[in-house]
């Protein structure tokens, strides 16, 4: 499959919408669009990963990195759509006890705004 990445502002935040695999090859891409997003003044992110089938460390940084730029600007990033197997991942790193795991980006959104 071949890796896509969009981004769109919706609702008060701003959504990285992910395709493809997230690996070595592909998540420089990734950090670099959230990097472009989280500098950009964006405070609310929602990265979703109902694309995604697979993801290694190197994508599973990328994350943690964003999650943790935004922290220090008071800000928010939650991921939505994760499948079965990259929450495996999220899970085995304890990743989804720090950042939020939403079933839609909707879902996400509504989180956001309750914190």
């Amino acid at each position: 499959m071949e890796f896509t990445m969009s981004t769109r502002q919706q609702g008060a935040g701003t959504v990285v919408e992910i395709a493809g695999d997230l690996d070595m090859s592909t998540t420089p891409q990734l950090r670099e669009r959230l990097r472009e997003v989280v500098e950009g003044g964006n405070r609310v992110v929602v990265v979703d990963l109902a694309g995604v089938g697979f993801m290694d460390s190197s994508g599973l940084g990328a994350l943690v990195v964003a999650y943790r730029d935004l922290r220090e600007r008071n800000g928010w990033l939650g991921l939505a759509g994760v499948r079965r197997s990259v929450r495996t991942v999220l899970s085995i790193t304890s990743v989804d006890q720090v950042i939020g795991i939403y079933d839609t980006v909707r879902d996400a959104e509504r989180a956001a705004s309750a914190s």
